[in-house]
């Protein structure tokens, strides 16, 4: 599928809040915005963590994209500054998921590919809208069937369809959310297209290798369900690996977990020998220890739905690939008991 420099901005999607539209009507007069209009091509901002790490591997020494989102918090459900959209509409790029879950991205989104012509707008989601998962409503223990109801995320990008916006985790997936960068990149600044193309083909050869790894863990894994004492971010992983994640809560960190939830859950656990109970970083442990307190459990480990970075990680300058190789990858072989 090949982009325009705006194509891939879906129409519709929302105005700015006021106190963004503000802050874009003090640069809304000049022709040349930001370092494109000069010309050049230095960069800009993708929407959270993982766009903006995949967005610099693809731009190499070419330009440089900034995250928004601080250290410890992860894009959606996330709120901006009001100085974000001018300093989004002063660069050459804004990467982004035309998803209700980035609401803020989206508004962002549309009133750059309507008013500012030298920011090129990529939606990463763009080649990959069908083999999105669907959310519904319900309630249920197991993340592939768990529930999201949240005012305006209960609506999907082009319709009244929703979905679960953690694609990213999937490697296949995101290899060709990569590419979909590459192609914007090129397209907004051509005479780097090559350089662009030949980096995402590298990154997806070690996306490739997460990819495997998985795949092993599916293999060689004792028994084919693990549990997650928190909301489940991981229902690609489950689709294209083919275990399963129990979780008390569902998709959604709004939901609360029954009692009998919870009872569900440690009889499952108990059922299936499972030793590990896993965590979302990103949240509390409290519901895994629970679990762990009352079952033949014995310990919590934690897992990262890489949408969103640690103090500890950053110091140690963990990326996507770290995420998913050095602290995903060893938690799933131990829950799913791989020998």
């Amino acid at each position: 599928m090949s982009h325009s420099r705006r194509s891939v901005l879906k129409r519709g999607a929302g105005l700015l809040t006021a106190g963004a539209a503000t802050s874009l009507a003090g640069c809304s007069g000049g022709a040349d915005v930001g370092s494109g209009g000069s010309g050049g091509f230095d960069g800009g901002y993708a929407a959270f963590f993982t766009l903006t790490d995949w967005t610099n591997e693809v731009a190499g020494d070419r330009a440089s994209f900034e995250d928004p989102v601080e250290v410890g918090r992860l894009g959606h459900g996330w709120t901006p500054d009001g100085t974000l959209a001018a300093d989004v509409a002063s660069t050459d790029a804004f990467v982004y998921l035309d998803s209700p879950e980035f609401a803020w991205a989206q508004d962002l989104a549309a009133t750059l590919g309507a008013d500012y012509d030298s920011v090129a707008v990529i939606d990463a989601l763009a080649d990959v809208e069908g083999d999105l998962l669907d959310w519904n409503h319900s309630h249920e223990g197991d993340g592939a069937e768990g529930g999201h109801d949240e005012g305006a995320e209960d609506e999907a990008s082009g319709g009244d369809r929703q979905y679960d916006p953690h694609v990213w985790v999937d490697p296949v997936l995101a290899a060709r959310m990569v590419e979909t960068i590459a192609t914007g990149l090129g397209e907004a600044d051509p005479e780097n297209a090559d350089a662009y193309a030949d980096n995402a083909a590298a990154y997806g050869e070690q996306l490739a290798a997460v990819d495997s790894a998985f795949e092993s863990v599916a293999e060689d894994a004792d028994r084919d369900v693990a549990v997650i004492g928190g909301h489940n971010s991981f229902q690609y992983l489950e689709a294209r690996y083919g275990f399963r994640l129990h979780s008390p809560v569902g998709v959604s960190p709004q939901n609360e977990p029954s009692q009998s939830e919870i009872a569900d859950t440690i009889e499952l656990v108990n059922d299936e020998g499972i030793d590990t109970v896993l965590y979302d970083r990103f949240e509390s442990t409290t519901l895994a220890e629970t679990i762990v307190e009352n079952s033949d459990a014995t310990e919590t480990r934690a897992v990262t739905p890489a949408g969103g970075t640690t103090q500890e990680w950053n110091d140690a300058g963990y990326g996507y690939l770290e995420q998913m190789t050095e602290v995903n990858v060893p938690a799933f072989e131990r829950a799913f008991g791989v020998r």
